[in-house]
């Protein structure tokens, strides 16, 4: 999924793209990554998404994609089980920066990564200069919107998914292992969005 709008920040001749994730440690549900390209009118009061309150965060998030340049990517449960979290983590971030990359029709970019790793050598169709940030979501603005975005997207998939699975309150733990998660888990068993590979999952009283 992305959104294009026009006018956007040039920094040396090349567009800053900022990108992030959320969902690296549920036990359930997708990892999602975005891109985001800031438009010249910034949303104000970018920050990390985990210091925003949940309503700041969700108007941030409507302003961010109506006025930026964005692309979001996701990766099953049953891919991050085939490949492990980590390899899932960079494989979304590649995807969202291809497909945003695409979108703006290949013009030169650099890319500013949360973290202390980018996805430069470890996923073969990685192909733009890049460099990570540790704390980048509270740094960098177009990290800031990134954060924002991919975890509002998260959210929302994992409220859809907590109508089909009741009995995992994942509209309050996002699918993280919360006690109540913990609990369900032991009693109804694991779903086809539980992530099997990771350990409280896969321990034998769980399943």
């Amino acid at each position: 999924m992305l959104g294009i709008t026009p006018g956007f920040t040039v920094t040396d001749g090349a567009l800053v793209i900022g990108v992030d994730e959320a969902g690296r440690g549920p036990l359930a549900g997708p990892v999602v990554a975005a891109a985001v390209v800031l438009g010249r009118a910034i949303p104000a009061g970018l920050d990390d998404s985990k210091r925003l309150s949940a309503k700041r965060r969700a108007v941030l998030d409507e302003a961010i994609r109506a006025s930026c340049c964005w692309a979001v990517a996701v990766v099953e449960p049953e891919e991050i089980d085939r490949i492990n979290i980590f390899q899932a983590t960079m494989l979304a971030m590649t995807r969202a920066v291809a497909n945003l990359d695409a979108a703006l029709g290949g013009a030169r970019c650099q890319v500013l990564i949360d973290g202390n790793m980018t996805p430069a050598g470890r996923r073969s169709e990685w192909c733009w200069p890049a460099r990570a940030i540790v704390g980048g979501d509270g740094i960098e603005p177009c990290i800031s919107a990134a954060s924002i975005i991919a975890k509002e997207w998260r959210d929302r998939l994992m409220l859809e998914a907590a109508h089909a699975f009741p009995n995992y309150a994942w509209e309050r733990n996002k699918g993280y292992g919360t006690p109540e998660h913990m609990e369900a888990l032991r009693l109804h068993g694991p779903t086809p969005l539980h992530r099997r590979s990771f350990a409280p999952v896969a321990q034998g009283q769980l399943i």
